[in-house]
């Protein structure tokens, strides 16, 4: 006798949430192989980490592929799923890149005013950075790996039995969960754990926010680079400099001001507009 069709949702959901956890555990599991004879900055610590990544990057799909309804391959290829695709790449380059920029205009115009925007236009900062595997990990190969992983190879299996809306909001909790394996650095730093738990904490509040903002251009745009292009360009802006913003006066501080306020306004107003999914050829 063949299960009632609410039965047959809630098994399928439970699988995909599952799917997503065991994914998660293996994912920061890859980074423990590892006998760490350094803290994670170092250069040794980051050439292991890298080699984990590199390796997620053949064992993610197979997450996908495993949870994935066979029906849906007889309609789009398997990279399809994953989102890369020739159709509309370059919009998807362009305008989630350009939606995240207005978020940030605020801190963009921080950087204007104390003269630090114009090291972008210096080569050697470029050749520089290149050669920091710290930038490589924020701005490279944390974009790639991180949202390859947990947008993905996540976000089209908890779509196959969760509301999109569900599943944006759903897929991110697994991204930010990850990052508390920081914790245990922290503690293995004589951080205090007050103070680790706390930072952890914010950080997975953070990271969470930012992966509801990832999973949705993912699900409108359908496009694997508006992702990292994203995740790249935040990690590179960080968390903005209210310290330095505080130390400004006067007219300064209030146009200054205004743009912060100016770009989350109209980022909110943007979003909606600039990750139609027509204009990504994404059905």
């Amino acid at each position: 006798m063949e299960r009632p069709d609410g039965l047959n949702e809630i098994s399928g959901c439970t699988l995909a949430i599952g799917s997503c956890l065991l994914h998660s555990l293996v994912y920061i599991a890859s980074f423990y192989v590892w006998n760490y004879q350094h803290g994670r900055n170092h250069a040794d610590s980051i050439r292991k980490r890298f080699i984990s990544v590199f390796v997620m990057l053949f064992i993610s799909p197979i997450f996908l592929y495993l949870s994935l309804n066979k029906d849906i391959l007889e309609k789009k290829s398997f990279w399809t799923v994953l989102g890369f695709r020739s159709e509309g790449l370059l919009q998807a380059f362009v305008m989630p890149l350009f939606l995240t920029m207005i978020l940030h205009l605020g801190p963009l115009a921080l950087l204007v005013h104390n003269g630090l925007l114009k090291l972008y236009t210096e080569p050697m900062y470029w050749v520089n950075n290149v050669k920091d595997l710290i930038w490589l990990r924020s701005q490279i190969v944390a974009p790639i790996s991180e949202e390859f992983s947990f947008r993905s190879c996540m976000l089209p299996v908890l779509l196959q039995c969760f509301s999109p809306i569900k599943a944006v909001f759903i897929c991110p909790i697994f991204f930010g969960a990850a990052h508390f394996h920081h914790l245990l650095e922290k503690l293995k730093n004589n951080v205090p754990v007050k103070f680790a738990v706390i930072e952890s904490c914010v950080q997975f509040i953070y990271t969470t926010i930012f992966g509801v903002y990832s999973a949705y251009l993912f699900y409108r745009t359908g496009h694997f680079i508006s992702i990292f292009i994203a995740h790249s360009f935040c990690n590179h802006m960080g968390v903005p400099d209210f310290e330095e913003f505080m130390r400004y006066k006067g007219t300064e501080k209030y146009v200054i001001g205004s743009l912060f306020v100016i770009g989350l306004v109209s980022w909110c107003f943007l979003l909606n507009p600039l990750t139609e999914p027509k204009w990504y050829y994404n059905d």
